[in-house]
């Protein structure tokens, strides 16, 4: 080859790498204006929708003028500038070179097909519970019948002592672990510290993160993670529902450590912040991004407490703080073991009750004799249930789906799990990501 032609050659190639360094550019300037769109329709829709935005850390310039008349939802209206989103991230996404800005706009199209779902959500349109669930959190969990169920009381039925209805001697022995009302904030303090301190150990936070502790009442649900912005969140337990002793543990690391507020701190600071992207300041709470925000909330538990670990916490520091006795904690952690695998009947009330295939009676039926749950407490629930609807499969189906993808490439090692969990809680995934990653 004569030196002409290597220069020619030589030359060629900074031709087509400036050009597509340059196509590059050009992409992520188109994905960053798409970005400002899309956070800019979830704030419109959270105006008439006051359930869509669960936070927005954002510019108040993408804010929308406030509407006045917030009775008349322009339904069609906003579908449509979805759909003109969505073309935009489709066209985007087939012309793109770059993996990162395809990943990306696969992510946006998918909250974008949640957004369209909660808007016909809103304006009373329904559809099949699997279809809702498909398009408001890309995931189809399970279906159990109830012989499956069934089949647990039965297990769970062969441990516990004395006679009578199964939940009625759960509840006896359960109301043993109950933390006294005056003992609660002592022990959501404690709870939450130790969790903190144990996330610190593998995790370096924001500088300045930090969260405010409330206790509320009269709400559906046991426990709430406010995210302000800027490394701060407000966490809120519902003290009218009764907590026993391991929710302390629960709570605190679902809402706080690793949970909630770790995975919108690390969101913010790695993605919007370091990054740019602007799409990451608004969390709708019915889109993908709650698969992955309960999924991981409730793995992070036994990321934080591995093993017997909570049982041992709790009857070495929590029941003695609280004056519980910790005689029988054993077998009633035990019981709480084989009573998780009842959580996918909440699934199931929820399926019936969307479509229509499950009376107000029936469900709490289900509630009461495989969820355990106290009378208190199940109808709590079937209010969190009509009210959030779909949105239950993100707690026990999207555990589990984070639970295989992390301990797929860690399998028992902590410290790979940590690593593992801190890369899933730092980056923008959805369901249909950690099941394509499994079926590698």
């Amino acid at each position: 080859m004569t030196f002409k032609s290597i220069f020619a050659c030589i030359l060629v190639c900074i031709i087509i790498a400036c050009s597509s360094k340059k196509q590059s550019s050009g992409d992520q300037e188109k994905l960053k204006q798409i970005g400002r769109k899309y956070v800019a329709l979830g704030l419109t829709i959270g105006q008439y929708d006051p359930d869509f935005v669960d936070a927005y850390y954002g510019p108040d310039s993408l804010r929308p003028a406030a509407v006045k008349d917030t009775s008349n939802f322009p339904k069609d209206s906003l579908i449509v500038q979805v759909s003109r989103l969505k073309e935009q991230i489709a066209e985007l996404a087939a012309a793109t070179a770059n993996d990162t800005i395809r990943s990306r706009a696969g992510w946006l199209g998918s909250q974008l097909t949640a957004f369209e779902r909660r808007i016909r959500i809103f304006s009373g349109e329904s559809a099949s519970f699997d279809t809702e669930s498909k398009e408001l959190f890309d995931a189809v969990a399970p279906i159990y019948n109830e012989k499956h169920f069934q089949d647990l009381i039965a297990k769970l039925d062969g441990i516990l002592p004395g006679k009578g209805p199964l939940p009625d001697r759960f509840q006896k022995m359960a109301s043993r672990f109950l933390l006294p009302k005056d003992k609660i904030d002592t022990v959501f303090q404690v709870a939450i510290a130790e969790a903190r301190k144990r996330t610190l150990q593998h995790y370096t936070l924001p500088p300045g993160e930090n969260f405010k502790l409330e206790y509320v009442t009269d709400k559906p649900w046991s426990g709430y993670n406010w995210y302000k912005g800027n490394y701060q969140s407000l966490i809120q337990i519902n003290i009218s529902q009764p907590i026993f002793i391991q929710r302390a543990i629960d709570l605190a690391c679902h809402e706080g450590y690793p949970g909630h507020h770790v995975f919108n701190a690390l969101l913010e600071k790695n993605i919007y912040h370091d990054k740019g992207s602007q799409e990451i300041s608004l969390y709708p709470l019915f889109s993908p991004q709650s698969l992955i925000a309960e999924g991981s909330a409730n793995y992070g538990i036994s990321i934080a407490f591995p093993g017997d670990s909570q049982e041992q916490y709790c009857k070495q520091v929590l029941m003695p703080l609280a004056g519980i006795d910790t005689t029988g904690a054993h077998l009633y952690f035990e019981s709480l073991k084989i009573s998780s695998a009842l959580n996918y009947a909440r699934n199931e009330v929820a399926r019936g009750l969307v479509n229509k295939s499950m009376a107000d009676k029936e469900a709490l039926r289900w509630l009461t004799d495989y969820c355990l749950l106290t009378e208190k407490g199940a109808t709590d629930y079937l209010r969190f249930i009509k009210k959030y609807r779909s949105y239950v499969i993100n707690y026990n189906y999207g555990q589990d789906l984070v639970k295989n993808y992390i301990e797929k490439s860690s399998g028992q090692d902590s410290d790979k799990r940590w690593k593992a969990f801190e890369k899933l809680l730092s980056n923008p995934m959805k369901a249909s990501d950690l099941l394509a990653d499994d079926k590698k």
